[in-house]
């Protein structure tokens, strides 16, 4: 066997790499720290390492039975000169090679500054963002026309659905990321999603010196606080850590044009609007990640143990029109993830490479309206008959979620590659009432799961060209309170299941060194979010 890591002369390391002994199959790819294994009978070989932007690098090795051999290879940017100009080319990136119609976004830009992801996310081409309003306020994106839940979000390929609030990614601070891999339309079998307008895929950073240390803090208008701190450090013998942290927190009290109630005369004149500061508009939320295990070890390329925990609070100032206002209501969560992540390459045989995450995560969220005055524009407040600004609550949301993500990826050769996903989710959620003698018409547990197999197949013969098919399998299980007509308020527990397939392929040509043709077709269906389900 011989294995090793290649990196630049500027000492980058270099992830997807074609790693191969020539005149053979015996070949693969650099993983994403820049290391290769490869697995071959002994004998004389001349290594071959080839990346795109860099000059094609040979080297004669000599395998021994019984023998692990290294090798580090560094690889020279490919330089081009035009006359007293000098360009460095770094070609086309791995994802704009793809069949797939997907692009990449650098972070590095914007790093260290007050943006969010969000921000960083916007710079897409084809790519929309809407908030509803200041620090914490809900998000929307809208890629190339489909909105909503037709664009899922995923984090290192975990998707991110029920996460909690703390991981909008307008909450997400920019240095969380090292890239933003944004796909339009159809997606790899990879991601295990049931999208149909595209992904977005948030990539940290997993190339780290032997020890880092990366921190920020901002303060901006309306009380605005952001902090940041990312450290970390990898051992001689693999053993890592890393703790991430962030946290946001704003008064959002800017000024907006409102009708202002005036509670003597009961009137609301909406033609009639003043200059007033939000009142009831706090958000903060906080959150820590740590992360510990081994990289790089015969049994691993990585093998981590996680834990998050996540804190968040905000008032609602309005409802959903601007002529409405509260003064009090508001809601406030936790959530607690472990959370575990194994890759290997060359598991069992050369080729065979295996991508395992799971994780758990419990969220409580709490809705508090037991307020007995009404308020105004002004913040002036007026005692009312009953409490509850919209509706007296007082609620405990008890949200369990679970997740598992398989990823199987076997190549043949230099040209075929076959890859098995399989995306397992749950959820759970009971609610509580924490007033006196209140029952919930909504008490029954509601739950669902959701499984995603996908088997796909990729045929790339040269560097011109590649073409991938797929087939994937849907399956949802749903169960929850329904009415026993449209008239009770009586409920029973129901449940049912649905099952699909869908298929699709893509593919990709370069007709000149700067021209890319490329094609895709799938049939996919979108499956209820647990939002759309339950609220």
């Amino acid at each position: 066997m011989i294995s090793g890591k290649i990196l630049s002369t500027e000492k980058e390391i270099v992830d997807f790499a074609t790693v191969y002994l020539k005149g053979t199959n015996y070949g693969g790819t650099t993983n994403e720290e820049g290391i290769y294994h490869l697995k071959a009978p002994a004998g004389n070989y001349t290594l071959v390492v080839s990346a795109i932007g860099y000059k094609t690098v040979e080297k004669q090795v000599r395998l021994i039975n019984g023998q692990r051999v290294k090798q580090n290879i560094t690889i020279t940017p490919q330089v081009e000169e035009l006359d007293e100009v000098v360009v460095v080319s770094n070609g086309i990136s791995r994802l704009k090679r793809s069949a797939f119609n997907a692009i990449a976004v650098d972070t590095k830009e914007l790093q260290n500054s007050t943006k969010s992801l969000s921000d960083a996310l916007a710079k897409a081409p084809g790519m929309k963002l809407r908030e509803s309003g200041g620090v914490g306020s809900d998000m929307q994106l809208m890629l190339d026309g489909f909105s909503g839940k037709h664009v899922k979000v995923f984090i290192d390929g975990v998707p991110q659905e029920g996460v909690g609030s703390s991981f909008a990614l307008n909450n997400i601070p920019v240095n969380f990321a090292e890239r933003i891999e944004v796909y339009k339309g159809v997606v790899p079998v990879g991601f295990g999603t049931d999208a149909i307008g595209g992904v977005v895929n948030i990539v940290t950073n997993k190339k780290r010196r032997n020890w880092f240390l990366d921190a920020s803090y901002s303060f901006g208008s309306f009380n605005t606080h952001k902090s940041y701190v990312n450290f970390g450090q990898t051992l001689d013998n693999g053993f890592t850590y890393e703790i991430n942290a962030f946290q946001n927190y704003s008064d959002n009290d800017y000024y907006v044009d409102a009708p202002v109630k005036d509670f003597e005369t009961g009137r609301l004149d909406t033609d009639k609007k003043e200059r007033v500061k939000r009142f009831n508009d706090t958000y903060h939320n906080e959150a820590i990640i740590g992360k510990l295990g081994f990289v790089n070890r015969k049994w691993a390329d990585r093998l981590l143990f996680g834990f998050t925990y996540s804190n968040m609070y905000q008032d609602i100032q309005t409802g959903v029109r601007q002529n409405t206002v509260y003064g009090e209501k508001h809601r406030k969560g936790h959530s607690l993830m472990p959370s575990l992540e194994y890759n290997k390459r060359n598991l069992f045989t050369d080729g065979l490479d295996l991508v395992f995450t799971a994780n758990y995560n419990k969220n409580l969220t709490t809705n508090v309206d037991t307020s007995a005055y009404e308020y105004n524009w002004a913040g002036d407040k007026h005692l009312m008959n009953s409490r509850g600004e919209q509706s007296y609550q007082h609620t405990r949301s008890d949200n369990n979620n679970w997740n598992g993500t398989v990823t199987l990826n076997y190549r043949i050769g230099k040209a075929h590659m076959f890859t098995f996903n399989n995306v397992l989710t749950a959820f759970r959620r009971s609610n509580t009432s924490l007033l006196t003698n209140e029952e919930l018409t909504d008490a029954i547990d509601k739950e669902t799961r959701k499984n995603i197999a996908g088997l796909s197949y990729r045929l790339m013969p040269s560097e011109h060209w590649n073409l991938s098919v797929f087939g994937k399998h849907y399956n949802q299980y749903v169960a929850g309170p329904m009415a026993t007509d449209n008239t009770s308020s009586e409920y029973v527990r129901t449940s049912r299941s649905v099952n699909s397939m869908g298929y699709g392929a893509a593919g990709t040509y370069f007709v000149l060194p700067g021209l890319q043709a490329k094609l895709s077709y799938e049939k996919a269906y979108r499956l209820p979010t647990i939002e759309e389900m339950f609220g």
